[in-house]
């Protein structure tokens, strides 16, 4: 039995909770009439914690026998690959529905159409989700083939902090081209708090894509990068300078990140900045600064740029 000094220790009211509440809610009523928010009785915006599961889900969907429960068998593959797709396809939906009736409600559009354009969306995207599923497989190999202390394609997969990015990535890129932004990028920055990865859902990437060691990268928003590239640690495809308006907020500019043509190899903290173009094949190496474009072939390294030509078939240079 407590003694009499330890109850009233628990009794008391340690933490003045009624007066940090109300202060809480006149700091929320402040925000909400300066970005003048006036419906408070529903939820706003999509739940990180529910796209984390959704995520979750598909990739799980993806590679049953890898990412997939440890008592998984193969004869149980498909039964657990289409419980788990309905289950998250479900929990998608209504997250595509939060962020696509927020921007009717900012655009003064009616909510009428809200509900099939989200299933609409969350359909395509599933439909898109086999051809995913090969694309990954390229990224995967390609992460075997690249690094030397890698044993096998499993553990890449299961181990490997650039290709739990880049599955995150191609849900997202397909989720930012069917028509849902928000939801894409919070899908984004979940990868990004998980493995240091910073890759927005609007850039374009091909296949067999690798990323080694991985923590630092960023990619920016309309970045492009061919097939077969691959990035190592703290690599920066950045923009040049943020395209300021008149009013003083930041404005959608042009394309403003780099271009990666086929077979670029970019060694750990190059920092590449603005609309540049890296011919195919080229290397750039550790530390390098880099904001013009360089041709197909080349060496970029911090005592300057080199250029060596590839043979071809009959042994001549082009």
């Amino acid at each position: 039995m407590p003694d009499k000094q330890t109850t009233a220790v628990t009794d008391a009211p340690r933490w003045q909770l009624a007066g940090i509440v109300a202060d809480l809610a006149r700091a929320r009523g402040d925000w909400r009439a300066r970005q003048s928010r006036t419906d408070y009785g529903r939820r706003e915006f999509p739940s990180r914690e529910a796209l984390r599961r959704v995520v979750g889900g598909l990739g799980a969907a993806l590679f049953p026998m890898r990412l997939g429960p440890a008592d998984l068998r193969h004869e149980g593959e498909d039964f657990y690959v289409g419980y788990t797709l309905d289950s998250a396809l479900d929990a998608l939906q209504p997250q595509v529905r939060l962020e696509l009736a927020h921007a009717a409600r900012l655009a003064g559009r009616s909510e009428a159409h809200i509900d099939p354009l989200s299933v609409d969306i969350v359909q395509r995207f599933a439909g898109q989700l086999p051809a995913l599923r090969r694309l990954l497989d390229t990224d995967v190999e390609a992460a075997f083939q690249g690094d030397p202390a890698a044993h096998s394609v499993d553990e890449v997969l299961l181990c490997y902090p650039g290709v739990h990015a880049v599955i995150h990535h191609r849900l997202a890129h397909a989720l930012h081209r069917l028509g849902a932004p928000l939801v894409a990028r919070i899908i984004a920055e979940i990868a990004h708090s998980e493995t240091g990865i910073d890759i927005h859902p609007g850039a374009q990437i091909g296949p067999s894509f690798f990323i080694d060691h991985g923590t630092g990268v960023v990619i920016g928003e309309t970045a492009v990068i061919g097939e077969r590239v691959r990035l190592y640690q703290a690599v920066t495809l950045g923009a040049r300078r943020v395209v300021v308006g008149d009013d003083g907020a930041p404005t959608k500019s042009p394309p403003r990140h780099p271009v990666l043509e086929d077979d670029v190899v970019i060694y750990a903290g190059a920092t590449l900045l603005g609309r540049i173009t890296i011919g195919a094949r080229s290397v750039i190496g550790g530390n390098v600064w880099l904001t013009r474009s360089v041709p197909a072939d080349s060496q970029v390294s911090q005592d300057g740029l080199r250029h060596e030509p590839k043979p071809t078939a009959e042994g001549e240079t082009h």
